[in-house]
């Protein structure tokens, strides 16, 4: 990784968080989503607080890879809209730069969504998940969310119904994310030795380093078409 590579990079994501700061558009309207997700999962468990303690993992992280399609929708739609991609693609700079900077871009933003529901989930439903556990699986769920959301997006967004076709195309790939971040969420709540949170952990990290490893390699191949 040469010093053209890492300028590039932090170019990139300078860029995105810098313009996110002067609009706050994206993370806002992810975060509202979100919140809205959760008061309305919130009511409906209402009447059975057994299955609401027991399903707060799942609402969490529903909650946080919806917020992140709709995020990932509106900052793809922006570069086009704007011809920002058209530009970065054009300029003789390395595309897996450009895809590091948009993917870390949108991890910042997914994960500053996914730490802020953590303190409103644990009032809501009576427990405890702003643990530092959690929170580190709230890191890795969210990147593994991110890089394969990143990629996507960018394939997505050249079409007319990007609105539908990311969502249908993202949740059957970052499944195995899901399930891992929920079974260690979950593990951690509970702390039951019969379903410990380390394995999740383990299980997620190898996840992340797969589809980063993917991702990062067919970037390159997906902007080109």
């Amino acid at each position: 990784m040469n010093g053209a590579f890492v300028r590039v990079f932090i170019a990139i994501l300078n860029k995105d968080l810098r313009a996110e700061l002067r609009s706050r558009e994206l993370v806002a309207t992810m975060l509202l989503f979100a919140l809205l997700s959760i008061l309305a999962f919130s009511f409906a468990l209402e009447l059975d607080s057994g299955a609401r303690t027991e399903a707060v993992s799942g609402v969490l992280w529903v909650t946080i890879i919806f917020g992140s399609i709709l995020g990932l929708n509106r900052s793809m739609a922006m570069e086009r809209e704007n011809g920002s991609m058209d530009a970065m693609l054009l300029a003789p700079i390395s595309r897996g730069a450009l895809y590091l900077g948009k993917l870390f871009a949108n991890y910042v933003f997914t994960l500053a969504v996914g730490i802020l529901l953590l303190p409103l989930m644990t009032v809501l439903y009576n427990t405890n998940v702003f643990s530092p556990v959690i929170i580190l699986i709230m890191f890795l769920g969210t990147l593994g969310i991110s890089t394969t959301g990143t990629l996507l997006a960018a394939m997505t967004v050249q079409t007319r119904a990007r609105e539908a076709l990311l969502p249908i195309a993202m949740l059957p790939v970052v499944l195995p994310v899901l399930l891992a971040a929920v079974n260690g969420t979950t593990g951690a709540i509970n702390n039951n030795p019969q379903q410990p949170y380390d394995l999740w952990l383990q299980i997620l990290i190898a996840v992340d380093l797969v589809y980063l490893v993917l991702c990062y390699w067919m970037f390159s191949y997906v902007v080109e078409e």
